[in-house]
């Protein structure tokens, strides 16, 4: 079985093009979106943790939206199927943004690198929990995690941290069960219908198709400010554009054109219906059809800054998080500057420009 599930995510790495069955991704396997229309101005390379994911679409629809190419500046998004991925991308230099979860940048300086949040997209994780319908009856809250298998996009990605600040918080050791990494999409669902996950972290639209087949019901819903605080105890700040923070400081200029693009779509996805944004997105993307596309993002909409702003509680919420399991920050707390790990200097900036 895991031999077989191990082949069903190398496939889905591999997948064209034009073959988009997985949410991890819109293009290739760390191939590129489409850059709109060539401007005269800086070109920016940022990953993307997945191209597709509701939880991220501020990134494809700026590009989309042409705003992008309005605030003066070209991008090329690059995809791969998790946020960790995309921070390594970040760390080697491949690219000079990643689209990810901003606790990785509390993680990362934990660890002596130094990354912030330029524009915060989001201020809940946007995750559902999902139990498999065969394990409905056994997994009712996280304290039945112990001896389950249960999915995240990867070991080390934000699903993996959730996953066991959860376990944790309901009394169950990281030790007592097993993370498994089946990536998202049609890899998550395909691990969950063969059974090698009891139980797993995913996003929508996965989640839309999850529920439509009757594969599995929610058990925590992080989609909404609402759900964040119910299951972490507060706001967490999740999906973001993150950077070095040396490239930041020698390429100002540049950082606020892709501050004042995002925010301008933040602001315009807030007056505009989810059929709306949908219609706006790629059409491969609504792999359910365009209705459950649509339902898929008025479910993770609340999720949605409308400024770009790191919420105020919310970096508290992310280190609490961490420091209750995570090796390189528990204990340590009080050694991490939480006002490095985000700007709101070109925030502020495109919503007074």
């Amino acid at each position: 079985m895991r031999r077989t599930l191990a082949a069903a995510v190398a496939a889905a790495l591999l997948l064209p093009l034009t073959a988009c069955a997985n949410d991890a991704s819109s293009t290739a396997h760390g191939g590129a979106a489409p850059a709109g229309r060539a401007v005269d101005g800086p070109t920016v390379k940022i990953m993307v943790g997945g191209l597709d994911k509701v939880i991220y679409l501020p990134a494809m629809l700026t590009q989309r939206l042409g705003f992008f190419a309005e605030a003066g500046v070209n991008v090329e998004l690059l995809s791969e199927p998790a946020g960790v991925n995309a921070t390594t991308a970040l760390l080697a230099g491949d690219v000079q943004g990643a689209v990810g979860f901003y606790d990785h940048t509390i993680d990362l300086q934990a660890k002596g690198k130094n990354v912030e949040s330029v524009v915060q997209f989001s201020q809940a994780p946007g995750e559902v929990e999902v139990v498999s319908a065969k394990q409905a009856a056994a997994i009712r809250t996280g304290a039945d995690f112990k001896g389950k298998k249960l999915g995240v996009t990867s070991i080390g990605s934000s699903t993996d941290f959730l996953t066991k600040y959860l376990a944790v918080k309901n009394g169950v050791p990281v030790s007592e069960f097993s993370p498994i990494a089946v990536g998202a999409g049609q890899t998550f669902i395909a691990a969950m219908q063969q059974g090698s996950i009891d139980a797993g972290m995913t996003t929508d639209p996965t989640v839309a198709t999850i529920l439509s087949k009757q594969i599995g019901t929610v058990l925590y819903d992080m989609r909404t400010p609402e759900g964040s605080r119910a299951a972490l105890g507060g706001l967490y700040p999740s999906s973001s554009l993150y950077m070095n923070t040396e490239w930041v400081e020698k390429n100002k200029d540049t950082t606020q054109k892709l501050a004042n693009a995002l925010v301008k779509t933040l602001k315009w996805m807030s007056t505009h219906s989810p059929a709306e944004i949908a219609a706006q997105m790629p059409a491969d993307y609504a792999q359910g059809g365009a209705d459950q596309y649509a339902e898929a993002i008025k479910a993770t909409l609340p999720m949605f800054t409308t400024d770009g702003v790191m919420p105020a509680e919310g970096p508290r919420t992310v280190l609490a998080v961490l420091g209750a399991f995570h090796p390189d920050v528990k204990g340590k707390e009080g050694t991490i500057d939480l006002a490095r790990t985000y700007t709101s200097e070109f925030v502020g900036k495109a919503a007074t420009g």
